[in-house]
């Protein structure tokens, strides 16, 4: 179970490899995923919408990090200026976000709205518009593939809640289990033993509850 990857098309398969890179933040090992993410020929955009979102579960050391030696490999510039820096757009964030987050949690959306409100509201209102609308919801790279680098970071970061929750949120957004299977195989050397195992028993209890027996 989960030694193949054939089930990602080779630009999906180089953008989940590099991000678990970033997330791993090991900058050999994230050089040599940015070369190959180039050489395989990932589009420009989706590399960038990919470490654009990274901030929101790495956070801005390893982001800064990763795209200035993404900026080295391409040799291309930044552009000179991007819609989602207009911070009068909030209103088109929450209405973008609450659409992309009820993708992500489905039946769970408003379980967990609820949840991260008991937290903090501020909490709420920061997923919801920064999160999931600001960040999420661009239109540079689609759900599906957001989601499947989600589950790779949140995997090598090992936070489980996270995980499982992308891990569902990327079947809910299109992905297949022998897709969502492609990215765990993927984080397997990046993990101890003991981790590894933990997130195949994660997997499990999401799969047998997304494809319950008859």
């Amino acid at each position: 179970m989960m030694k193949k990857t054939a089930t990602l098309d080779r630009h999906t398969l180089e953008l989940v490899r590099l991000a678990a890179a970033v997330a791993q933040g090991y900058e050999p090992e994230l050089r040599e995923r940015l070369e190959g993410a180039r050489s395989a020929g990932v589009p420009t955009a989706w590399v960038d919408e990919m470490l654009l979102q990274s901030l929101l579960f790495v956070g801005y050391p390893r982001t800064l990090v990763a795209y200035a030696l993404w900026r080295k490999a391409s040799g291309e510039d930044a552009p000179a200026t991007d819609p989602d820096a207009d911070y009068g757009r909030a209103k088109q964030w929450i209405e973008r976000g609450e659409e992309t987050c009820g993708i992500v949690y489905g039946d769970n959306y408003k379980k967990l709205r609820n949840n991260v409100k008991e937290l903090h509201p501020a909490l709420d209102a920061w997923m919801i518009v920064e999160g999931y609308g600001r960040t999420l919801a661009r239109p540079g790279l689609d759900l599906l593939r957001r989601e499947l680098c989600i589950v790779a970071q949140t995997g090598v970061l090992e936070t489980p809640r996270q995980l499982h929750s992308h891990m569902r949120g990327a079947l809910n957004a299109g992905a297949s289990v022998g897709q969502v299977e492609a990215v765990l195989a993927l984080m397997n050397p990046m993990l101890s033993f003991d981790s590894w195992k933990r997130v195949k028993e994660l997997w499990r209890s999401v799969k047998e509850a997304w494809m319950p027996e008859d």
